[in-house]
């Protein structure tokens, strides 16, 4: 067999140098964070105030029951829904003059619709919210 020696070498403190470009360079990088925070936010902002989606059930609803939305009242749903969603509403259920609107709040979807008068008949479950137009 052959021999084997090991030898310790013993352990030495090692002491850091500062480099002072690199503090500023950090310094730098930390007050860019901050700018994207705000911009962060305002992206943020924008993508909780986006349209409404409708699903293909909604949809199909609506042409059934031939219930006619406006697109300043659809405007005012997406914004109560959006505001619905930052109070912490994942399904609202929109009551406007002419329908009733099952939202999901953090898809921005409409889920389903129904005519007013069909919806005073209904027992409505899974919903967290009303929102009243």
């Amino acid at each position: 067999m052959d021999k084997f020696s090991i030898h310790r070498v013993p352990l030495q403190p090692t002491t850091r140098q500062v480099n002072p470009v690199a503090i500023k360079s950090q310094q730098s990088i930390l007050s860019e964070s901050s700018k994207n925070k705000k911009s962060f936010s305002a992206h943020l902002q924008a993508a909780q105030q986006q349209e409404l989606k409708v699903s293909k059930h909604a949809q199909h609803r609506i042409v059934e029951r031939n219930i006619e939305i406006t697109e300043q009242e659809w405007q005012t749903v997406s914004e109560k829904v959006s505001e619905a969603h930052a109070k912490g509403v994942n399904q609202p259920l929109v009551l406007m003059d002419q329908a009733a609107l099952i939202v999901s709040a953090k898809n921005a979807t409409v889920i389903t619709a129904m005519d007013r008068t069909e919806a005073k008949q209904q027992l409505f479950t899974n919903i967290d919210g009303t929102i009243v137009l």
